[in-house]
């Protein structure tokens, strides 16, 4: 055994993480604060009606395979993927729509009916961001960590060229005039919590990565993910601690000895946290051991949005929906400002809606449907009130989807209607400022800027998940786990001595 390392929360990035690192000789110990495992990607079951209430879609399913390749496992073994087609149906405030897919002759056909030039420029478009995922994925940049500024130096030169710190609007916008086919190749950002307008344009490599990739379901949802990803972890010989909350990292000098759950001490040789960067920080460390990361550099850190999310089982089928449905509102740049920069509740919004019983009918009951709503909100930052404006928020939002955008009879036909706010990731995922994808990615907080995978303040303490390198969204976090694993294999290398050695034993 190489050492034993302890990871802090069980979500993507920690299960990942876990498996490479089980599979690499290293004794490891997840600790879960809640009963199941998962983090954001939690199961919700109700009346027959089955959620996912986090990640909802599945792209780079090659990225994913790697993780079980590391373990010597097929994807294919644990898990039936299905393609969608389209990717998703993005609704405009005027009722006109696209399918988004990666058939090209169909992209521009649709594209035509609103500015043939536009369709035109769409493979130049692709072309460009094909060269983003040429560096980032297919070059590694995405593995690479950034905690030197020789790593970011490299890089400069290849961003500039490539155009990939410009914003993901201005990006977009260079090809396109009619603000449909802007928004459909700017908003990915969205996705991992950024704002298009300020998230640099290395995030456009998204929508090649989609078009390589595809976008899928696994059937039973993502929730059969996670379930995997524990079965291949169990079966290396891992350990889960479920309703664990981790209340203390202790400390020998400047180096991580082990975790504090109540009174309990369990050591370790290093430890990872995939839980809240923030949290992390802030709960977990005493603040004399912070030395870069202080509470006023914290202070200073721009956390992502939060989301407000319905949960709707319906006993009636909607046959205007696709599986991903995007729903706008007529402002773009303006209510992006509203949600980050005011972070404020307007009167307005868009939503995104995920309804996996159009692909598999098994995740609701017969001639049913299970529908996700999600809508970008402010985080905790602003002053919206979520005790006294979730219950008001939810029938505005209901009261939006059928009396304005068409679902006939909707509140009359619902079986399931849960609601999840900013309060609730607060509370329920310690998630800092309610934000469900923690630092915002942002030019300032990319790369180099971004907390690193080692952190630089405490020795054998490393981080995994969202809010370090690469960053958030399923692709990224299972990158960050990648990063991850190989700066603790040559921190371990370098060594060249047992990590027990180190630390306690």
């Amino acid at each position: 055994m190489k050492g034993k390392i302890i990871i802090i929360g069980a979500g993507f990035g920690g299960l990942s993480l876990a498996i490479r690192l089980q599979a690499r000789g290293f004794k490891v110990s997840v600790f879960e604060k809640n009963a199941l495992v998962g983090g954001h990607a939690y199961p919700l079951e109700k009346d027959g009606y089955k959620f996912d209430m986090g990640p909802s879609l599945i792209t780079a399913p090659d990225i994913i395979n790697d993780i079980f390749q590391s373990a010597n496992e097929q994807l294919s073994d644990y898990l039936e993927l299905i393609k969608l087609e389209p990717f998703y149906r993005i609704y405009f405030h005027d009722k006109s729509f696209i399918d988004y897919t990666d058939n090209s002759e169909l992209m521009k056909t649709q594209m035509r009916r609103y500015n043939a030039k536009d369709a035109t420029n769409y493979d130049k478009f692709i072309n460009a961001s094909k060269k983003i995922y040429d560096v980032v994925i297919t070059g590694g940049l995405g593995a690479t960590p950034f905690m030197n500024w020789g790593t970011m130096l490299k890089f400069i030169p290849y961003a500039l060229r490539l155009n990939a710190l410009l914003p993901t609007y201005s990006f977009a916008k260079h090809y396109f005039k009619d603000f449909r086919h802007r928004f459909t190749f700017s908003f990915h950002p969205l996705f991992i919590g950024g704002n298009p307008f300020r998230a640099p344009s290395v995030y456009q490599m998204i929508p090649y990565l989609e078009k390589e990739g595809g976008v899928w379901f696994s059937k039973g949802g993502m929730y059969s993910l996670v379930k995997s990803f524990e079965k291949v972890f169990l079966k290396l010989g891992g350990e889960i601690k479920p309703n664990k909350p981790v209340k203390e990292i202790v400390l020998n000098n400047t180096r991580a000895v082990g975790v504090k759950v109540g009174d309990d001490f369990y050591p370790a040789d290093a430890v990872v946290s995939n839980a809240d960067f923030i949290h992390t920080y802030k709960d977990l460390i005493k603040p004399e051991y912070r030395q870069k990361w202080t509470d006023k550099k914290l202070k200073k850190t721009d956390y992502s949005m939060s989301a407000f999310l319905l949960y709707l089982g319906v006993k009636k089928r909607y046959h205007e929906l696709k599986h991903h449905t995007l729903i706008l509102s007529k402002r773009y740049k303006s209510l992006i400002k509203d949600i980050f920069d005011k972070k404020i509740l307007p009167d307005d919004f868009s939503m995104y809606l995920h309804v996996p019983s159009k692909t598999d009918p098994q995740m609701a009951p017969d001639g049913c449907e299970s529908m996700y709503v999600l809508i970008p909100v402010a985080n905790l930052a602003g002053r919206v009130d979520w005790e006294k404006e979730g219950t008001l928020f939810k029938d505005k939002v209901l009261a939006f989807l059928e009396d304005d955008f068409g679902l006939t009879d909707l509140r009359k036909n619902l079986q399931v209607c849960e609601m999840f706010t900013p309060l609730d990731f607060e509370k329920k995922q310690n998630a800092y400022l309610g934000s469900a994808w923690g630092v915002e990615p942002k030019l300032t907080q990319t790369a180099i800027f971004r907390p690193h995978n080692r952190c630089s303040d405490i020795e054998g303490l490393y981080l995994v998940g969202a809010s370090t390198h690469p960053g958030a969204g399923l692709p990224g976090v299972m990158l960050t786990a990648r990063t991850t694993e190989n700066v603790i294999l040559n921190d371990f290398k370098k060594s060249r001595i047992n990590f027990s050695a180190m630390g306690v034993k």
